[in-house]
This record gives structure tokens, sequence and C-alpha cells, in this order.
């Protein structure tokens, strides 16, 4: 057997809890035939049986929700309500897909200058491999699954190293709701045998959820064999506050959306930038919220605790970051103090007077760090949110809808909000820009990227 690659090792205690081996070759191979031949048999089964299929899918996520959410709490140590509700909402994704699928799939009719019939077709195009991360061990499997369920696609699925129990668990859920063996097949891979089944004919796509480092991995061993990628990678989103009659609110809100799952988000609001008239009364208001908070159990959720970061090296890197803009002479108001090890906590901070000659500037954060920056203008506003190689989402928010529509109509993101934080939903479309990858997630365009746009005509 190989060596064990797969690991649960509780961030919370640095204790390594549960130890699997890697696949072998000959299970990588076993993969790709059973993903191939039951191809050649769920393409043809009716879309509204597999969304029947589908909805049980979902229905086992909701039913199990509490014994996911200790999974997910114990391999990466997000808070125990944040990953029971990770759990629920992987069955409104799947239900929406189960839903709104068939009409999303059905074959659209086009105008015909030549007298005869023009049909697009969605047809599936066959097996596809899935690398899911770590940091949301169930929704990020959910979002790729569900809609290349729907279409007649056949799926092996590479999950993070950390989080093998999830990667069983949503295996269990599929098998006892009826979806046929070979249909999706989790596999313990390794980083070589990834390559090799990129590269086999039967595969027809990659979608991958990770950073920009594995992401150019991934897109350019995809683009040598001629593969289709879907690549959702890092960000580093604006979170923009152009006027606020409510300064203690708006802060609680990027507060909130910032520290959700300790930092760990691709989407989160790395970045606030907030006029200069109301900037130290922001910053107070976060650094109250930044102050006094202790290291917790994130199974407990005790008030005025916060939870760990997913590994020792993940907040070891943070701190580095961090450390690097204090020492070029950025303010730290509250946090940023890494415990001691084998553990990965890292106290919540808040930091300001980042500039660009320190890597907070232009480097993602991952993890709970709110970076403040102040502007005296709509331009300048602009013009920071867009200084930046990522492109995921941003938002806009102001007391006058149309002044902050016209600044989010410039931001250079696949994701744009005006006085929201994010659009969260099953039916909201997912993904980036420049560095932060292509290709879309979750709502309609989650059905229209391995697909098979196929020209159907009928001459008179």
């Amino acid at each position: 057997m190989s060596a064990p690659t797969y690991k649960v090792l509780n961030p919370a205690t640095g204790e390594v809890v549960e130890e699997f081996d890697a696949a072998t070759d000959e299970q990588v191979e076993q993969a790709l035939a059973a993903a191939q031949t039951a191809y050649e048999s769920w393409q043809d089964v009716d879309i509204n049986e597999r969304a029947k299929i589908a909805s049980k899918v979902g229905a086992l996520f909701a039913e199990r929700a509490a014994e996911l959410g200790k999974i997910m709490t114990t391999e990466m140590g997000k808070p125990l309500s944040e990953a029971v509700g990770e759990a629920e909402f992987c069955q409104e994704i799947f239900e929406y897909f189960a839903t709104e699928g068939p009409a999303l799939a059905a074959d659209q009719e086009i105008k015909s200058f030549s007298g005869g019939k023009a049909i697009v077709q969605k047809r599936p195009v066959g097996p596809l491999l899935g690398i899911m991360p770590w940091n949301f061990p169930l929704y990020q499997v959910a979002r790729f699954a569900a809609p290349n369920l729907m279409l007649g696609n056949t799926i092996i699925l590479k999950h993070a190293e950390s989080c093998p129990r999830s990667a069983l668990a949503i295996q269990e859920i599929m098998d006892e709701a009826g979806v046929p063996a070979g249909v999706y097949n989790n596999l313990f891979a390794t980083h070589d045998q990834i390559s090799t089944i990129i590269a086999d004919p039967r595969i027809q796509g990659v979608s991958l959820t990770g950073s920009e480092r594995a992401g150019a991995i991934i897109g350019e061993q995809a683009g040598r064999n001629l593969k289709k990628a879907v690549l959702e990678l890092g960000g580093s989103d604006p979170f923009v506050v152009l006027d606020s009659d409510d300064v203690a609110g708006i802060a609680e809100t990027a507060w909130g959306f910032r520290i959700d799952n300790t930092g760990q988000a691709c989407n989160s609001n790395k970045r606030m930038i907030v006029m200069e008239d109301i900037f130290d009364d922001f910053v107070a208001e976060l650094t109250q919220r930044a102050s006094g908070l202790k290291a917790g159990d994130p199974m407990k959720e005790e008030e005025g605790t916060f939870a760990p970061m997913s590994s020792r090296k993940a907040a070891e890197d943070l701190h580095a970051q961090v450390q690097d803009a204090v020492s070029k002479g950025a303010t730290l108001h509250a946090g940023g103090v890494l415990h001691d090890g084998p553990s990965a906590y890292y106290s919540p901070a808040v930091l300001s007077g980042v500039t660009k000659d320190m890597r907070a500037y232009y480097e993602e954060l991952f993890g709970p760090v709110a970076v403040v920056y102040k502007v005296s203008s709509d331009e300048e506003a602009t013009e920071l949110a867009n200084d930046t190689i990522y492109g995921l989402g941003g938002s806009v928010h102001s007391t006058d809808v149309e002044r902050a529509s016209k600044v989010a109509q410039k931001l250079q993101s696949g994701m744009t909000n005006v006085n929201a934080a994010s659009a969260e939903g099953a039916e909201m479309p997912f993904g980036g820009v420049k560095r932060s990858g292509f290709g879309r997630e979750l709502g309609p365009l989650g059905m229209d990227e391995f697909v098979n746009k196929r020209l159907f005509y009928v001459g008179e």
C-alpha cells in the first residue's frame, strides 16, 4: 500500500485523528473505467429521472447536516453552526438543479434562414474530473456535482487531502440516494495521478477550485491535453463604503462577512475601501469587534471566542504577511496574534496603512484579517478596487443607490453587488475574471459549462 497522504488533522489541537492511503494506480484505472462505462447508460437516463435522484441526494445532505457539520469542524476547524449551515445549503443546490435543470437543459430552437429547422441541444460530454478544496468541503463539491449529474456527465472527485472524511461521507450519500455505480467516484488521488487522469482520453473536462498556483498548473495540463477547464481561484474582493448613515451597522456587515469561515473564503471582502470622512469611525468599530477575542472550541462556539484556521501552516503564512506589513509601517489595530503550536489559532486582526511595497497589498490574505484603506473620492475608490490581479467579486455601499451602482459598474469582477456583501443562493452564478479564473458555477450558468451545445438541423 502507498504511504498515507490523506489525513484528518484537527486544527484546534494539532492532533492527527485518522489517516488514509492514497489510491493505487490500479484504483485510478478502475475509477476511469467505471466513469466511462457508467456514462454510456447515465447519459440516456431521462433528465427527470436524474432529477429525482439529485433531489434525494439533497435531502440526505439536509438529513445528515448535524453529522456532516461535526466532520467538517474536526477536519478544518469551521465553526459548527457554519458547518451545519453548509450541509443544509447543499440541499438547496441539489434541489435547485433538480427543479430548474430540465428547463435549463431543454432544446432551444433558433432562427434558420435556410428553410430547415435548427435546434441547439444541450448534451453531456462524458466523464469529468473535479478537484476540490478544503475550505468548503461539501458546498464546493455540490456546486460542481449537482449540475453535471443532471446533465448526464459522470464524475471522478479528488478532494483535498485534509478532508477525507467529508469525501467519504459525500460518496455514501450519492450511493444511498441511488446514484448508479460509476457515476460518482471518490478517489484519493496523488498529484501525479491527477496529471494522468487529465491526460486520459476518457476524461472530457476538469474543474478546480483552489489557489491561483494550483489553477495555473491544472489549467496548463488541461490545455496541453485539449480539455475544457473551469477554474475558480483566489480573490481579493473590495468592499467599498462611499458613505453611511449607520457606520456601526455597515462595519458589522463588513466584519461578519470577513470572518465568515474564519476568513477563508475566495470571495471574502479582503480589502475594505472606506471614504475618509467615516474611515476613523469604521476602523474603530472593527477594532472593537476584534478586541478581546479568545481562542475557542469550534464545536462549542462560546461567545467572545474565535475558531482556528484550517492548518498551522495557513496560520503561519498569514502571520508572515501581516508582520511584513507591520514592519513596513502598517498599523495593527487589534488581533494578529499567532498562538502556540501545534494548533492553528490566529486572532482576527484589523490592519490599516497598507501600501504597495507590502505583501498584503497585492497578495490574497486567506484568513481573518480586515485590511482597511482610506480614500477621498469615488474615482480613487474605483482605482484602488481594481488595482489587483484578481477579479472574483466585490461590493459597493452607499445611501445613494445610483451613486453606488455607478461605481459598482466599473469594478473588474465576475460578481458585483450594491448594498449587499454578496449575492448568496443556488440560483446566483459564481465565478471571476483576471487571475481569479474562468467559468461559472451555480445558477443557470452552472449547467452551461461541461455541455455539448450541439446543433441539430433538419432540412426541408
